[in-house]
Formats: C-alpha cells, sequence, structure tokens
C-alpha cells in the first residue's frame, strides 16, 4: 500500500478537496473537467502504465531456442510483436486449433497485425494530459488575475458590522469602510473596463472553443494510434459483453502474441525463433482505453452543451430579464432588484456582462446585491451624461419654477 500512495504522490498537489479562502472562479465546472478531472485522470493512467509493481514485467515471452529469457523479453518488447489474423476467431480457439486468439502457425502469405503501440502508450496519455491542461494554461495566461485583484478580500466582507477590525479563528473580518472601499474599487474598475472586457470575454470563449476542438481531437487522435479501433470500442463491447471469449478488447489488446527472434547458428546461419510473449501490461491497457472511451464521450457531449450555454448567453443576456435573473441567481443566490439588473445588463456589452457574471460567482449575495444597486446607479449617471439627459429630479424643479 505504501508503494501503491507512493506511486501517486506527485498528484497529490492537483486534487484540491477543499476551496481555498482566496480561491478565485475564472471559468465553469466544464472547463474544470478538462484542466483537471480528464488531466488527472490522464497523469494517473500514465503513471498506471510505467510501473512495475502493480503488473510486474509487462512482457514475458517463453522460447525453445535457449535464448535467455530478459534477452527474448527486451527484444520482443522494444521491436514488436504480432498476432496472425487468420487465427483472430472464437472457432479456432473454441475446437483447439490454436492456443489463443491470434496465436498460430503463419506464413510469408499470411497478414499480421504488429502491436507497437504499447511501447509509445505512456508518452500518449502524458501528451493527452498537456493538451487538456493547454486551454486553462493559456486562459489563465491571459486572464492575468484580473478578477482576484477585484474581488479579493470580500470573501466575509458580509460580516463587516463594525469600524474595527476583528480576528476570528485566524480569520480577519474586514471593517465597515473596508468594505465599502472594495466595493468602491470594483464599481470604478468595472466601469473604467466597459467596452474593454471584450477581449476578456473573446478570449474565455476562445479558450472553451479550444476545448470542445481538443476533446474531438482526442477521440480521433486515439482511434489513429489504436489503428482504428477506438471509436467504436465502447459500443462493441456492450453489444457483445465483458464475460465472451473473443471481444473487440482481445483484438485490440491481445493478452498473448508471437515474436520472431533471429540469431547465428553454430555454422554462422540464421536461425528464425518463435517465442510466445505474454502481454500482462494490455490488461492495464484495455482499462484505461474502455474508461477513457466513456469519459472522452461525455466529455464531448457536455462541452457541446457548455457552448450552446454560452451562446444562449449572448443572444439573451440584453433581451430578457427573466433570464439574467436566473443566471444570477445561480452564480450568487438571492433576490436582486429587476431595475438594477436590467439597467446594469441591458445596454452593455456582452464581454461587460459576462464579466460582472464572474465578479457575482465570487462574491456572496449580501454583497453583491449592494454592489449591483450601486452599479446601476453609476451606469445611469453615465449614461444621462453621455446624452444630456436631465435626472428626473431636476426636471421636476424646472417645471415648478
Amino acid at each position: 500500500m505504501t508503494t501503491v500512495l507512493a506511486t501517486f504522490a506527485v498528484l497529490k498537489n492537483h486534487i484540491k478537496l477543499k476551496v481555498s479562502p482566496d480561491y478565485v472562479a475564472i471559468d465553469n465546472i466544464i472547463f474544470k473537467l478538462h484542466y483537471r478531472a480528464t488531466f488527472l485522470v490522464l497523469l494517473a493512467a500514465t503513471l498506471l502504465v510505467c510501473s512495475r509493481q502493480f503488473i510486474g514485467e509487462h512482457i514475458r515471452c517463453i522460447n525453445d531456442a535457449g535464448v535467455p529469457e530478459h534477452v527474448i523479453n527486451t527484444f520482443c518488447f522494444f521491436t514488436s510483436t504480432f498476432t496472425v489474423v487468420k487465427h483472430m476467431n472464437l472457432t479456432s480457439v473454441l475446437e483447439g486449433e490454436v492456443p489463443h486468439p491470434g496465436v498460430g502457425p503463419v506464413t510469408k502469405r499470411d497478414e499480421v497485425v504488429h502491436h507497437a503501440y504499447y511501447q509509445w502508450v505512456p508518452f500518449i496519455l502524458f501528451f493527452q494530459a498537456i493538451l487538456f491542461y493547454l486551454p486553462h494554461y493559456l486562459w489563465r495566461s491571459a486572464e492575468g488575475g484580473r478578477l482576484k485583484l477585484l474581488v479579493s478580500g470580500l470573501n466575509l466582507a458580509s460580516l463587516a458590522l463594525q469600524e474595527e477590525k476583528i480576528e476570528v479563528d485566524g480569520k480577519i473580518i474586514p471593517t465597515k469602510g473596508d468594505r465599502d472601499e472594495k466595493i468602491r474599487q470594483i464599481r470604478t474598475g468595472f466601469i473604467n473596463r466597459l467596452h474593454l472586457n471584450r477581449p476578456w470575454a473573446y478570449y474565455l470563449g476562445f479558450c472553451e472553443v479550444l476545448n470542445f476542438i481538443n476533446v474531438l481531437f482526442q477521440l480521433y487522435f486515439t482511434d489513429w494510434f489504436l489503428g482504428g479501433t477506438f471509436l467504436n470500442l465502447g459500443t462493441e463491447i456492450q453489444n457483445n459483453g465483458f464475460n465472451h471469449i473473443l471481444d473487440r478488447l482481445d483484438e485490440v489488446f491481445p493478452k498473448v502474441t508471437k515474436c520472431t527472434f533471429h540469431k547465428y547458428g553454430g555454422s554462422g546461419s540464421i536461425q528464425i525463433h518463435d517465442a510466445l510473449c505474454v502481454m500482462a501490461l494490455n490488461i492495464v491497457n484495455e482499462k484505461i482505453y474502455f474508461i477513457l472511451w466513456y469519459w472522452l464521450i461525455i466529455l464531448a457531449i457536455l462541452t457541446g452543451l457548455g457552448l450552446i450555454w454560452r451562446i444562449l448567453t449572448m443572444i439573451l443576456h440584453a433581451r430578457s430579464l427573466n433570464f439574467n435573473r436566473l443566471v444570477f441567481s445561480m452564480a450568487c443566490p438571492g433576490k436582486y432588484n429587476p431595475w438594477n439588473m436590467l439597467r446594469v445588463t441591458h445596454d452593455y456589452h456582452f464581454g461587460d456582462w459576462l464579466f460582472l457574471y464572474y465578479i457575482a460567482k465570487n462574491l456572496n449575495n449580501y454583497v453583491f446585491k449592494e454592489l449591483l444597486h450601486q452599479l446601476a446607479e453609476d451606469l445611469e449617471e453615465r449614461k444621462q451624461a453621455k446624452y444630456n439627459i436631465i435626472p428626473q429630479e431636476d426636471f421636476d424643479t424646472l417645471k415648478k419654477n
């Protein structure tokens, strides 16, 4: 058990079961499924196929030529093993014509399938893990900590009821003045960046599209890597069941294969020796790729739905008050003044709306409600100043005079 824990200890820094008080959300749950869940799954799979303590030697071969076992094992692992296509059928196995699927007599005219992918499996899995993390890295670099700079220090702002700071369980509760000053900074930062949040929103949307392209690429790339057998892997296993003597997994990941070893004889002529190899590593490989098939399909569907949701937000954010109420209630549960929401979201660009949405995700209900109210007033004053609109109270005063 200690060895197992030591093997996967490298992943512990990437597993976050508790949310840090200073954590700031800059993406959604679907985005996290790419750079956290999938990234960790692929890293764990990489470690698993590289570790010998779980399955022992990756390959073991037997031969009758007197070649040392470690020599034939190394040779067959690095060159490749193969199976004979004509012997890859259930009837030959049941009737005792061949000992294992794909293993039997072979001539130069027979079609064979060489299996060398197992040499590349850890490299491919690690490469795929990097690709799933890349969009998050690009987005985090482009975002530059802008949200964290604005909302940091407001996680306990709803408890700010006094004029002096209070320490509770090692946490500092800010004063009312600190809270109001921080809200003022957010208001100023939001107002000053009106219409400048477009690149921020576009880059987030671009990285979300990049996630979708990447997961589709991974499906077809894995299918190419496994010789065109991956895309239908899950459906064929479902149709045939797991207890079938010869199923799709045995064709893709054969447990027993053949290997041909050449050496010089006593007189200098070349001798050809047949070896039978047990592919212990394929027991792990088949489980990894079977799970990966399901996960990539599910992830592709969820990512596609996420893009549809993003398009809906672009269309409805300035048209539907009920939609805004729903979205902001999910981001920051609570009841908001509909007029304030309409004034903030109606006349401004989607980038501003999306930036405000992520501000809401990182604030509690009390602070965001106050921020929303003050933003509505600021934006209304800005609009009146822009179009030289006389405020209602001034208009009433002029009318009386």
